[in-house]
């Protein structure tokens, strides 16, 4: 064998050894782009479960990040139990995304306390629901903590039903005020879920990827995809709009409570393959 092409063989055949040996690392089969939006989990998907156990689902199951609710973990929890907490997500190789969806009032005080439980834990942002009245005391908390802001939709009735909604009410605030899209809630008011990644482009901190059966307010949640959902042209969108590798891109699957594992297996199948498609566009 020709000594450059022996030398290629075995810098080759190195490289594949390595990526072996790699492969059997705890946390491998979840590694990402390095500015690659991380796929988490919002932990209320996994509500029938005690802690310990959800965090251990959303591990085996290859999520990065995980998004915490107050079921979950409180926003007025210890010292102790939010360094325990933040201790066993660690421990497991995924980090904490984002807390919510937490109400934001014009008490600034009350407010404060949410953001200084955030420091603590370690998060970069916050999914809210913030009260009209609230954005100048938020405007001077995210700028003192540096943490941001992800204003989250409910879907027909709510006050942050439309994707405009979000846009009106961030205009002229501090660019770390910005929008958590649930894309299964923006189906059920109507709006393609690509279209609205376009539209928040720049102020998107937050996904909640979720799906359903129809374009209507009264509607069933369904596997990725299985809806109206085009999972491949959203992380497409996400890619061309820029979404922060350390944004909270959280699988949400409201259905089957108490034993939704197999469900969401599929669900994070399909956000894969989308990624992957994604990528390959781009």
């Amino acid at each position: 064998m020709p000594q450059q092409t022996r030398r290629s063989f075995l810098q080759t055949t190195s490289l594949i050894a390595a990526g072996v040996a790699c492969s059997s690392l705890p946390g491998a089969a979840r590694a990402a782009e390095p500015n690659a939006p991380k796929l988490g989990i919002q932990l209320y998907s996994l509500r029938g479960y005690k802690l310990d156990d959800a965090l251990k689902h959303a591990s085996d199951m290859g999520f990065e990040q995980v998004e915490f609710y107050g079921g979950m973990l409180a926003t007025n929890a210890s010292d102790e139990e939010i360094a325990a907490t933040k201790k066993k997500v660690a421990d497991l190789g995924m980090s904490v995304s984002s807390h919510g969806v937490n109400r934001l009032t014009k008490d600034t005080a009350a407010n404060r306390a949410i953001f200084e439980f955030a420091k603590k834990l370690g998060t970069p942002c916050i999914t809210a629901d913030p009260d009209l009245d609230s954005f100048d005391n938020l405007n001077d908390l995210v700028k003192e903590f540096d943490i941001r802001i992800a204003i989250h939709n409910h879907g027909p009735g709510h006050r942050y039903n439309k994707a405009i909604d979000v846009l009106r009410v961030i205009e002229g605030h501090d660019e770390r005020i910005g929008a958590c899209a649930d894309l299964g809630h923006y189906i059920r008011s109507g709006q393609n879920a690509p279209e609205v990644i376009r539209l928040l482009k720049g102020r998107l901190y937050g996904i909640h990827l979720k799906d359903f059966a129809e374009m209507k307010d009264q509607t069933k949640g369904v596997i990725l995809g299985k809806g109206h959902l085009n999972v491949e042209d959203v992380f497409n969108e996400l890619q061309l709009a820029g979404f922060p590798s350390n944004g909270a891109l959280s699988l949400e699957y409201e259905e089957n409570e108490k034993d939704p594992l197999a469900d969401i297996r599929q669900c994070v199948a399909v956000a894969k393959a989308g990624m992957k498609a994604a990528q390959k566009r781009n």
